[in-house]
């Protein structure tokens, strides 16, 4: 289980140089994907929306056609924990070389 303890700038600062893409915005990490069309954007939040049931631990985003725009936090520590960048990492890793 992922640390559930909310990380300080530091450590955010230090786990965001191994995660590509995301950044940090308003105390949330922050990714936006770009993808070929509809389909391939819905057909990744329908992995993404499986590794959060898994994870119990759930997205905001936003989709307008080939975009999406994900923002992760930790509501039960106030924050941004570990957690995130579990998640973030898992759906780097379903991203893969489709998105942009």
């Amino acid at each position: 289980m992922a640390d559930r303890r909310k990380l300080n700038e530091e450590e955010i600062r230090e786990r965001l140089r191994t995660l590509p893409g995301w950044s940090s915005m308003g105390g949330k990490l922050h990714r936006e994907f770009q993808f070929r069309d509809f389909a391939e954007a819905f057909s990744f939040m329908t992995g993404g929306a499986l590794i959060a049931e898994r994870m119990n631990h759930h997205p905001e985003w936003f989709n307008v056609y080939n975009r999406l725009v994900v923002d992760l936090s930790t509501h039960s520590v106030g924050g941004i924990s570990e957690l995130d960048f579990t998640f973030a990492a898992e759906l780097n890793g379903l991203a893969g070389k489709s998105a942009r």
